[in-house]
């Protein structure tokens, strides 16, 4: 048993046992991992993963700053810990409300939002940079 099974082998639940120190890390470092691996399974997220490879790409054509790099991958780590937050929030509407619900609808729909705003900041940011930047200084 892990700190991720409680249950043991009768079906009681069992004390949740956290790793301290290294292991810790470890451990959490393999619980990220877990996140980002199940979050690449998501089609929004493979489609926001491409754009902001051909932002990158449009970034070095244009001839970016360091600055302007930094601040797009600033945004789009925002953009992924959102869409993580969206992923978790729909799972758990999923799993706790099988049924088709007022209130799990509007949980993922606030959650959809919320990925959205950041999609439209990406987006802005990286047309500013594309097409403006060098114009407005």
């Amino acid at each position: 048993m892990d700190a991720k099974n409680t249950t043991s082998r009768n079906g009681t639940a069992a004390p949740v046992h956290k790793h301290r120190g290294i292991r810790h890390l470890f451990a959490a470092a393999s619980y990220s991992f877990g996140g980002a691996k199940r979050l690449i399974g998501e089609a929004a997220f493979r489609h926001e993963l491409i754009a902001f490879a051909v932002a990158m790409v449009a970034f070095m054509i244009v001839g970016a700053n360091l600055f302007q790099y930094v601040a797009m991958a600033i945004l789009f780590l925002l953009m992924m810990a959102f869409e993580a937050i969206n992923t978790a929030i729909e799972e758990i509407v999923d799993r706790v409300s099988p049924e088709i619900s007022e209130m799990g609808r509007n949980a993922k729909d606030l959650g959809s939002f919320a990925c959205l705003c950041l999609i439209l900041a990406n987006a802005a940011y990286a047309l500013y940079v594309i097409f403006l930047a060098r114009f407005l200084g």
